[in-house]
């Protein structure tokens, strides 16, 4: 399946359909979906064989982001521009948002109460250095072709995408750190300091906020 999508610059172009626009952005979910769902394998997998709680939190972070994409191509399927589609795929990806401080606030939590450090993983390491580069170009992407489709949900989405490349960096600092000089302390405590965020994120969508940044 080719999963490529067209370039920036046909998208504001006056000739270009919205039909094609709508077809971009189904192909740059399923290419998030996909990442997703290898991200999740390699995340859970890596995390159980090192006993990483961290890990083991961000792969079922990419299955709920995972969720997201499904209700991103629901809504994408035929280009319909109606609102209350708008508004149920906005109040679903709020509810992903939602699940997912849920989750990230007991990780957390019980990896603090435990004080059992994860043994050192490489593919962790490498995993969330990947997801940084990866996530804010899907990001950005979104946010241009939400901007230009005036869709709240994908606009949305695209900021959930966002928020993956973030917990990457903790991830990224928890796993380092631990491997460095033993503080497996610092992946829950930055979790748990991201849970505000997560939330306003999910009551905004929930609500169908979005932001001004979301017109063309």
């Amino acid at each position: 399946m080719d999963l490529r999508v067209s370039q920036p610059t046909d998208l504001t172009h006056p000739k270009t359909s919205r039909a094609t626009i709508v077809r971009s952005a189904r192909k740059l979910e399923l290419l998030t979906l996909a990442w997703n769902l290898v991200e999740a394998a390699v995340a859970i997998g890596s995390g159980a064989a090192a006993d990483s709680a961290a890990l083991i939190a961000f792969g079922i972070d990419s299955l709920i982001e995972s969720s997201s994409s499904v209700v991103l191509l629901w809504r994408l399927h035929d280009g319909d521009r109606g609102e209350a589609r708008e508004r149920r795929a906005l109040r679903l990806v709020g509810l992903s948002f939602l699940a997912l401080a849920a989750y990230v606030a007991w990780d957390a939590t019980q990896a603090l109460i435990a004080r059992t450090p994860p043994d050192v993983s490489l593919a962790g390491i490498v995993l969330a250095m990947l997801s940084l580069i990866v996530m804010p170009l899907l990001s950005a992407r979104k946010r241009r072709l939400a901007a230009v489709l005036r869709s709240g949900a994908l606009h949305v989405e695209s900021r959930q995408s966002n928020l993956c490349a973030i917990l990457s960096g903790i991830l990224l600092g928890g796993l380092s750190l631990n491997a460095l000089w033993g503080w497996w302390w610092t992946d829950p405590v930055a979790g748990l300091m991201m849970i505000p965020i997560i939330i306003n994120e999910g009551l905004e969508a929930l609500k169908g906020q979005v932001c001004s940044d979301c017109q063309p």
